[in-house]
């Protein structure tokens, strides 16, 4: 577990739940000119702000947005995401070497931002599909690589989450037990797992029982909607999912990673083709007034 600061006690034991959103609800790239959104994120009542690094060169000061970080105290993880050059799963020493850099790259951003997490689908590009004819193979291949990159991690102070995403977005890492393989084959205290409820709202047959089934190997959760809009408005089981963070005793960050249709390059890789979110006020006030209560 991660053991952030407690906040409440509840059914017998402490818990640190801590509330955020991701900064690609305002901008497809954070960069220095941005950090005004920490300021924002604050103001709003959240107590964790998500930064996504897309790439080795973003354009951050690390320093003066660790400072905004710290002085309106937030909690901070990193998202990660592989482009086309980066790839775990093939065997290509090209793409291989990227994705190593780009990870080790994520892990020295959360350090300098004054955060231990990064998380996200770090297996293979963003919507590659293939129709595996050795699944074993890929696995012991992403493994190898990610036991690279977690002993990174950990001489670093930091954990990697590991995101299955939706059968649609991906062929490789789609469902809970999926993950829990491959943490398994690489096994490595730094490197675990995370939760998205969009992603799992598609394919896990029962949401809180593939939750409960990730027991301490879940890190970090993404809280979405089943439409990525403001949570508590759709159909996520969310009690179900409640009871079952109570039972694993989870005390990490849930994350609202929602997305705006103005937000051009990022709307349509996240095929957000109409306002799922109607304003920002519902997303931060509703939205976040939801989850205290659901896990309070």
């Amino acid at each position: 577990m991660l053991g952030w600061p407690i906040t409440n006690v509840q059914g017998g034991y402490e818990r640190a739940m801590r509330f955020g959103i991701s900064t690609w609800f305002w901008v497809a790239t954070f960069t220095t000119a941005n950090l005004p959104l920490v300021k924002k994120v604050a103001d709003a009542g959240f107590d964790w702000i998500e930064i996504p690094i897309g790439s080795i060169d973003q354009d951050i000061a690390y320093g003066e947005v660790a400072a905004a970080i710290r002085d309106n105290g937030l909690g901070i993880s990193v998202g990660a995401i592989f482009g086309d050059d980066c790839d775990f799963v093939l065997d290509d020493p090209v793409r291989n070497q990227a994705a190593v850099a780009y990870v080790k790259h994520c892990i020295d951003a959360a350090v300098a931002l004054g955060g231990r997490l990064v998380a996200g689908p770090l297996y293979s590009s963003h919507r590659r599909l293939w129709r595996a004819t050795d699944r074993r193979r890929d696995l012991e291949h992403a493994a190898r690589h990610l036991r690279d990159v977690g002993r990174y991690a950990s001489d670093h102070g930091v954990t990697i989450g590991i995101e299955p995403l939706n059968r649609f977005e991906t062929s490789f890492l789609i469902t809970a037990d999926q993950g829990l393989e491959l943490i398994g084959l690489v096994d490595s205290p730094a490197v675990q797992l995370m939760s998205d409820f969009f992603h799992m709202n598609i394919d896990e047959k029962d949401l809180p029982k593939a939750i409960e089934r990730m027991g301490s190997h879940l890190v970090h959760i993404h809280a979405c909607e089943n439409d990525r809009g403001v949570p508590g408005t759709g159909h996520v089981p969310w009690m179900g999912i409640a009871a079952a963070l109570k039972k694993n005793k989870y005390d990490g960050a849930l994350v609202i990673e929602s997305f705006d249709v103005n937000v051009q390059g990022l709307a349509e890789a996240a095929r957000t083709w109409y306002a799922v979110v109607p304003n920002e006020q519902q997303l931060a006030v509703e939205g976040l007034s939801f989850m205290k209560k659901c896990f309070a």
